[in-house]
């Protein structure tokens, strides 16, 4: 359950970036365990597939995100986003957006909530990568020409722009134990 507030002034808004498989999840599950509220812009994917009936499947994921873009706009998702954050922040003093990927996000984010919004890269080595998405088994992973498919999409969205011009960086090279750490870290950092 979320608490009041404390002040205003110190609301902020965190996107977190990166490539499939980097660790955004894993930064944005510790982030929960503290009590942080999370909004995945891939959750909002994965309800638009399920609501058409879709297969769940690499390339419908893709695809749907894709259309989406395609519809209404590159920034479709950070638009119907922003109302719900707001809510979130009537109550809590961060707010965590899961999913960053395109440089139109970002200018919405950015106009939203100005110098309350500050975005975070998890990088890593694309073997790894693709090695964690290949033990996680989310329907919307695949076989190596997904993962390269994808990796293709998102840095066309304008990911690795993103990425490069982050507010902080993350490194997660290592082992799981060690990012958390690394994460708890940041969190001590950045929200005290």
């Amino acid at each position: 359950m979320s608490k009041p507030r404390r002040d205003s002034a110190m609301a902020r808004v965190f996107a977190v970036c990166g490539m499939p498989g980097s660790g955004k999840g894993e930064f944005a599950t510790v982030l929960v365990e503290a009590g942080v509220p999370v909004v995945s812009m891939g959750d909002m994917v994965r309800a638009e597939v399920h609501r058409r009936g879709l297969e769940e499947a690499p390339h419908v994921f893709g695809e749907v995100a894709a259309e989406l873009r395609a519809q209404h706009g590159d920034d479709v998702l950070a638009v119907r986003l922003c109302q719900t954050v707001d809510g979130l922040l009537e109550v809590n003093e961060h707010v965590l957006i899961e999913g960053l990927r395109g440089t139109a996000e970002h200018t919405i984010f950015s106009q939203q909530w100005g110098v309350e919004y500050q975005t975070v890269a998890i990088v890593a080595d694309d073997e790894l990568r693709f090695e964690r998405i290949q033990q996680r088994g989310r329907s919307e992973d695949g076989d190596r020409e997904a993962f390269e498919t994808r990796n293709k999409r998102e840095i066309g969205w304008g990911l690795d722009r993103l990425i490069d011009s982050a507010n902080h960086t993350l490194d997660n090279n290592h082992p799981l134990p060690a990012f958390k750490q690394e994460c708890a870290r940041w969190m001590s950092e950045h929200f005290l």
